[in-house]
């Protein structure tokens, strides 16, 4: 009888685990808010990049509200003078690496 309490309290856990995680990995920015950063950044990003990946999911949906330009070589970004992705450009400054929302809103101040 005890073993029945704990399989469900173990099948209950690994439930809950997986509803937090969905939640967590695919959050999305208000559209306001992603278009505000959108219309005062520049994000640079490389095919095949991971952290660019990372940067798109923190976004969810609203990344498509983002000014994004994206390359599939290191020649085409080096045009830019951009030697990392992502790289986001905000006032003629550059800024390496994911960046979180509240850094993002801190730096175009949306």
């Amino acid at each position: 009888m005890n073993k029945k309490y704990w399989i469900a309290g173990i099948i209950v856990i690994i439930a809950l685990g997986i509803y937090f995680f969905s939640l967590k990995s695919n959050p999305s920015v208000p559209e306001e808010l992603a278009k505000c950063l959108g219309g005062n950044s520049t994000l640079y990003t490389k095919t095949n990049c991971y952290y660019c990946e990372k940067q798109k999911e923190i976004f969810g949906d609203s990344y498509a509200f983002l000014h994004v330009l994206n390359f599939d070589t290191w020649e085409e970004i080096a045009k830019y003078n951009i030697t990392e992705t992502p790289t986001w450009v905000i006032n003629n400054q550059k800024y390496s690496g994911v960046q979180s929302i509240e850094k993002l809103k801190e730096l175009t101040g949306c």
